[in-house]
């Protein structure tokens, strides 16, 4: 199925036009706007922008994905199920697994999943994080975000080993993050959630609210930021996170970004740094659900990271990449943010640490976007979060012009 997608583009030098277009109306129409002047309308300069195409079908509450060599994909199901379908043709292969024991309860169930930096039939590892259960000094029905991989053979999981168990577990069934994603080196990093006791991301005793650094094989590498304190568990590399769903490093600047969910307002872009507290929740700029209240000391403080970039309202955002392709060059480097309220596409451009650009693409078009990707030809993938939910492939139309089909 392919689509054909037209957006408004809203810019500073749109809104400029629009002023002096305003301006220019007034003073020949005697000082008023004439009745039902339409001032949102699309510059008309603005053309078709974007194909849209399906690539994977009939998911049912699609949460991760991760390429695989030869045009495959690797697609999570909140529910449990893990799928490997062919990008060309659409078509899928549920994968066979004996393990993980995975806990579907609130936000919880097969989250991420990322394949081995060095995948290959030698090593087929595929990495995943789901929430499980397990117990307390107050016996079961505790829950609480765990990783784990296999090895990805003949349409089978098999070897499963778990590598993290996130402690403590909780009786509550949200908040448990959980994005992976490797570095130029090939360490793995996990986010996790405060699992809805927002103090324990400031309690840096446990794992709650961290993100979290291993080697492949589960081993804590010796230069983490927190080794040498016997108070804090050595696997940590930051904390004060309230729920990150969204990650990704940049080979290119080697910068690890982040984004979280706030609670009213607040949601947080961040480039996370080894060591360093990111506020959750003594400075946010999230407020109490209802009431509006503040949360903690205001936005900023001694020794907290501020975000870089930060959401209000909520978009509640979800997948994040940053954009590097031959696709649309004019983005390279730009963020891209999936997001569950409003259902859109966030880009931010940065330069010299400040937004200077931002836009809000397929707003309500396509449902909640879970996760996003960017494959080696510069397409962007999007998954989409519903009992029906898709791997949409989005492409410049210009581009397809140009090619003369879609590849």
């Amino acid at each position: 199925m392919i689509k054909k997608y037209v957006v408004q583009r809203i810019t500073p030098l749109y809104h400029l036009q629009m002023m002096v277009h305003i301006i220019l109306i007034i003073l020949f129409t005697g000082g008023s706007l004439p009745a039902g002047a339409d001032l949102t309308k699309a510059d008309p300069a603005e053309t078709e922008r974007f194909t849209i195409e399906t690539a994977v079908d009939n998911l049912n509450k699609p949460w991760g994905m991760d390429f695989l060599p030869n045009g495959r994909v690797i697609i999570t199901e909140k529910g449990g199920n893990l799928w490997v379908a062919d990008l060309r043709s659409g078509k899928k292969t549920k994968i066979l697994m004996d393990k993980p024991d995975i806990a579907v309860k609130g936000q919880g169930g097969l989250l991420d999943v990322a394949i081995d930096p060095q995948f290959s039939d030698k090593k087929p590892w595929v990495y995943l994080s789901y929430s499980a259960e397990g117990k307390g000094a107050d016996g079961d029905g505790l829950y609480g975000t765990e990783v784990g991989r296999g090895k990805l053979q003949d349409n089978k999981l098999v070897e499963f080993e778990t590598l993290f168990v996130a402690q403590p577990k909780k009786t509550s069934s949200y908040h448990f993050g959980s994005r992976l994603v490797f570095d130029q080196d090939h360490h793995l990093y996990i986010t996790l959630g405060d699992r809805g006791d927002r103090h324990e991301a400031q309690n840096t005793s446990n794992h709650l609210g961290g993100v979290i650094r291993l080697y492949r094989d589960g081993g804590v590498p010796k230069d983490n930021p927190f080794v040498a304190n016997k108070k804090v568990p050595d696997e940590i590399f930051s904390y004060g996170h309230r729920n990150i769903q969204g990650a990704f490093f940049d080979v290119k600047t080697k910068r690890l970004w982040m984004t979280e969910h706030g609670p009213q307002g607040g949601d947080e872009l961040n480039i996370v740094k080894p060591g360093l507290n990111y506020g959750w929740p003594k400075i946010t700029y999230g407020k109490e659900y209802g009431s509006g209240r503040d949360i903690g000391d205001g936005v900023k403080g001694l020794g907290v990271e501020p975000p870089l970039w930060e959401w209000t309202p909520s978009i509640a955002p979800s997948g994040l990449t940053v954009y590097h392709g031959d696709m649309f060059p004019e983005w390279e480097g730009d963020i891209l943010a999936g997001a569950l309220k409003y259902q859109l596409l966030s880009r931010l451009r940065f330069d010299s640490g400040k937004v200077v650009e931002k836009e809000r693409l397929f707003e309500g078009d396509f449902g909640r976007i879970r996760d996003v990707a960017v494959d080696k030809h510069g397409a962007i993938y999007m998954l989409t979060d519903d009992r029906k939910g898709q791997l949409l492939k989005v492409k410049s139309a210009s581009k397809v012009k140009q090619e003369g089909k879609i590849n």
